[in-house]
């Protein structure tokens, strides 16, 4: 289903057409329709703005109780089906999992593997909604830069209808498990973590002493990941190793601003220098999902007697973009780990 570079530059440069080498599929992901400010402000609660002095235990624990008061105000917004509400409330899961997972010196892990566990599992299920968002969004777009004459068959009716019964489907099984039991113990066991959490033996020293030195450990697995894709040969094994790095950077990006109310200004630059690794690798991500996407769509329209073209046009595409991305993934992690972005850390 391959097509030559002819075809690929056609898609690239096509007259008055966008592709996502000036539109990052990031961008595309979050375009339409309005973002309420209500959905994306912070939760203001009693005890989640602590002083810098305050110890490690409280600095912590306010960040979870900013994160489990989120999550809570979004599950009648996924209900609602209101926009972006699944992409945001799996955010916070992940950055409950990334506390949780960090600062285990203040938090023991023993002590709270079955919440991470229970946040693995809805983060899961809301990882499946957001892909029936996000990928006919993808494909959508780049199907804008396609001429005419290149948009051979029903393309854009199959790729709707192939996602839309996906993502019912997925939307179900979240509302399902909002009614479910388990969902109401997470629940439980949150509030209670955020309110009273285990003690672990860094617990009541001072923030400013312990947290930056897990950002540091968060920061050195994302380095050695980093390196290992790099160093990986070209093709799945590297898009795989690229992937486990973006999950660590994002795991320090989470930790650094855990971290804030005691570091301040330099933990919040550390974090936004790691949210933009994280935003290009994962734009690269959404091109190895669409190449898979692409072929199965391919292989669908050809078992029907359609002509697939069209398909392989776009994974070409996609593995075009996947090409670009990579030098440039390396390029933003060499800035955002300069030794000024981490010196606060000891």
């Amino acid at each position: 289903m391959a097509v030559n570079s002819t075809q690929t530059r056609t898609l690239s440069n096509a007259p008055g057409g966008r592709t996502s080498a000036t539109t990052p599929a990031s961008a595309r992901r979050t375009r339409p329709g309005p973002v309420s400010p209500a959905l994306l402000r912070p939760a203001s609660i009693a005890g989640s703005k602590p002083k810098p002095s305050a110890s490690a235990a409280e600095v912590v624990k306010a960040y979870l109780k900013v994160q489990v008061a989120t999550l809570r105000s979004l599950e009648p917004k996924v209900r609602a089906d209101e926009f972006d509400s699944v992409h945001q409330m799996r955010v916070a899961t992940r950055r409950l999992r990334a506390t949780l997972r960090s600062f285990g010196t203040v938090i023991p892990r023993s002590a709270t593997e079955k919440v991470a566990g229970e946040l693995k599992w809805l983060g899961g299920l809301l990882g499946e909604a957001r892909d029936g968002e996000v990928l006919p969004q993808h494909l959508l777009a780049s199907l804008e830069a396609v001429p005419v004459e290149l948009l051979i068959g029903p393309v854009r009716a199959r790729v709707q209808g192939h996602f839309a019964p996906q993502r019912a489907s997925a939307r179900e099984v979240v509302i399902e498990a909002f009614d479910s039991g388990r969902y109401a113990v997470l629940l439980g066991d949150l509030d209670q973590l955020a309110h009273d959490p285990p003690r672990g033996p860094q617990a009541a020293a001072a923030a400013r002493d312990v947290l930056p030195v897990a950002v540091r450990k968060a920061y050195r697995q994302a380095k050695r990941r980093m390196r290992r894709a790099r160093q990986a040969p070209v093709g799945k094994a590297r898009d795989v190793a690229l992937h486990e790095a973006r999950k660590s950077a994002r795991r320090a990006r989470y930790a650094a601003e855990a971290a804030r109310p005691a570091s301040g200004k330099p933990a919040r630059t550390f974090a936004r220098q790691m949210k933009k690794v994280q935003s290009v690798i994962g734009d690269h991500q959404d091109t190895v999902i669409a190449r898979q996407a692409a072929r199965e769509l391919g292989i669908g329209a050809h078992l029907v007697g359609e002509n697939a073209f069209t398909y392989g046009l776009l994974y070409e595409h996609e593995h075009d973009q996947a090409e670009r991305l990579q030098p440039r993934a390396r390029t933003v992690w060499k800035k955002a780990s300069r030794p000024r972005h981490r010196k606060w850390m000891r």
